[in-house]
């Protein structure tokens, strides 16, 4: 499970290099298995609800067992089911860009970064950056250890991507 301390890295590290590439007002939640919150901060001047996205997009990751980027993927090639997930979830979870499980060494997932206050790509770039600045890893810092990880793609067009 994830330390109070490493969640604390992640999060400085994420609200710290918003400011250094000039994003908007930052806005980061570290959840454990199971979505219990472990920390969350946000950067003054960080518009409403912040706490509700960042937590839907940890959510995404968790229940998904992926980056919320690929949720948000699937939400868009299968609107209908991605519907009654989020129905199914109590409408937690947020199929946005800027979710991403945080794994151990050995590939195991300790937790979840959700991210919000920028663009969605921008929000995926500072969950990773703070994720490393812990010294954890990310899916893809992963994928060579198999199916586990759950990058595997069945379709070989879409591993090309």
């Amino acid at each position: 499970m994830i330390t109070l301390k490493q969640a604390d890295v992640i999060i400085d590290a994420i609200i710290a290099r918003g400011a250094e590439l000039n994003c908007r007002p930052i806005s980061a939640i570290v959840v454990e298995p199971g979505c219990k919150v472990k920390a969350f901060k946000k950067e003054d001047g960080a518009s409403m609800i912040r706490f509700e996205m960042a937590y839907g997009k940890a959510y995404a990751a968790l229940a998904l067992g992926r980056g919320s980027s690929l949720v948000h993927e699937r939400a868009q090639e299968r609107p209908i089911f991605m519907r009654y997930l989020i129905a199914a979830s109590g409408e937690q979870l947020f199929p946005e860009a800027g979710g991403m499980l945080i794994r151990d060494a050995n590939g195991d997932v300790i937790g979840a970064v959700g991210v919000t206050g920028d663009t969605g790509e921008r929000d995926e770039e500072l969950a990773v950056h703070g994720i490393h600045a812990a010294a954890l890893k990310t899916d893809e810092d992963c994928r060579h250890m198999g199916r586990r990880i759950g990058l595997i793609e069945a379709n070989p067009q879409r591993a090309t991507k």
